[in-house]
C-alpha cells in the first residue's frame, strides 16, 4: 500500500465505531452502497479483508483490529488539533465539552467543571445530561471532550473510553430540617420503615445502598425511585421521605436544600470518574478541573 485514503480509512473508522454500515451511513450522510464500495476499496489497498460477517453483523478481523487502533489515534489527534484551532481563535474563548450522567449529583459535578470558567485560563462550558452510554456514544465521536460520572465505563463496551478516577465520598443521610430529630437519636435503626428517596435501581449507588440496608437489617418503605439526583434532593426538601448524597457536600445539600444531617457512614461509598477518549488526559482544562478535583474536592479519598 503505497499510498493510504484518508477518506476511505474515515469511513471504514466509522462503520467500526458504529457497529454496521447502515449506522455509519446515517453518520456520514452516504448512501450505504458508497460507503460499502469505499471498504471495498480498503480492502484492495490493504491487501485483506477488514471486516468479517457474523450472522448479519460486521466484526473487525485481525487485520481490521490493527488498522482501527491507528485510525482512532489519527481521528482523535485530527479533532485535538481542531480543538486547540478552536480555542485559539482570538472570536472568544476555547470551549470545554462535558457530558453529566444523569445520577451524578449536580452539585459534584459543578465543583469539578467550575474551575474551567474561572482565572486568566477560563473556557466557556458545553454541558450535556443524559443516561452513561449515550454520553459515552458521543465521546467517541468527539462530539465531548469528557463524560462525568458515578460508574466507570461498563465491561465489554465496544467503544474506546478510559476511567480516570477522581475519589470516593461517604454517604450522609438527609431529611427536612423539622423531621430530624427523630430520625437522629437511634441512627441508622431509625431508617427502617422510614419513607426513603433513591435513585433507580440501574444505578451504582442503589446497589450499594441496598446492600447496606440489609446488611444492618434496615427495610425502609420506598417513597421515590428518580433517575435525576436533583429531583430527588428538591422531594427531600418538600419533605417527603430521608435521603442519601455524598459527604462532601452535604454542607451544600442541607443549605440549599433545608435540610439536616441525621447520619453518616464511610461503609457506602459513592465513586466519581471522569472518561475521557484517550487514556492521557490532554485537554488542558480537562487536565485543570480533573486535577482540582482530586487535590481540593476529593483531598482526603484514595485515588487509584
Amino acid at each position: 500500500m503505497r499510498h493510504l485514503n484518508y477518506s476511505h480509512l474515515h469511513y471504514f473508522w466509522t462503520v467500526a465505531r458504529e457497529g454496521s454500515i447502515a449506522r455509519a451511513s446515517e453518520s456520514l450522510h452516504l448512501t450505504p452502497q458508497t460507503i460499502s464500495g469505499q471498504l471495498k476499496l480498503l480492502d484492495e489497498a490493504v491487501g485483506q479483508p477488514l471486516f468479517n460477517r457474523a450472522g448479519r453483523r460486521l466484526v473487525l478481523s485481525d487485520m481490521g483490529k490493527v488498522v482501527f487502533g491507528y485510525a482512532d489515534e489519527i481521528f482523535s489527534v485530527g479533532a485535538e488539533l481542531a480543538n486547540v484551532v478552536r480555542g485559539n481563535q482570538l472570536v472568544g474563548p476555547g470551549t470545554l465539552k462535558v457530558g453529566v450522567v444523569s445520577s451524578m449529583p449536580k452539585l459534584i459535578a459543578e465543583r469539578i467543571i467550575a474551575p474551567a470558567l474561572m482565572g486568566d485560563d477560563a473556557v466557556r462550558v458545553d454541558c450535556h445530561e443524559a443516561s452513561l452510554e449515550p454520553l459515552l456514544s458521543e465521546l467517541a465521536i468527539h462530539k465531548l471532550d469528557i463524560v462525568l460520572s458515578d460508574s466507570p465505563v461498563p465491561d465489554g463496551l465496544n467503544l474506546k473510553a478510559f476511567n480516570h478516577r477522581l475519589g470516593e465520598s461517604g454517604m450522609s443521610f438527609f431529611v427536612q430540617r423539622k423531621k430530624a430529630r427523630g430520625y437522629k437519636k437511634s441512627f441508622p435503626a431509625s431508617l427502617n420503615h422510614a419513607p426513603m428517596l433513591l435513585p433507580t435501581q440501574n444505578s451504582a449507588l442503589r446497589r450499594r445502598l441496598d446492600d447496606w440496608f440489609e446488611d444492618h437489617e434496615i427495610a425502609p418503605r420506598i417513597a421515590g425511585e428518580f433517575d435525576d439526583s436533583a429531583l430527588l434532593k428538591a422531594f427531600g426538601e418538600a419533605g417527603v421521605g430521608v435521603f442519601a448524597a455524598p459527604t462532601v457536600i452535604e454542607e451544600e445539600i442541607c443549605r440549599m436544600y433545608r435540610t439536616s444531617v441525621i447520619g453518616r457512614t464511610d461503609e457506602i461509598e459513592e465513586r466519581f470518574y471522569a472518561i475521557s477518549p484517550e487514556r492521557r488526559l490532554r485537554h488542558p482544562s480537562v487536565v485543570r478541573v480533573t486535577d482540582l478535583a482530586r487535590t481540593d474536592l476529593f483531598s482526603g479519598s484514595l485515588i487509584a
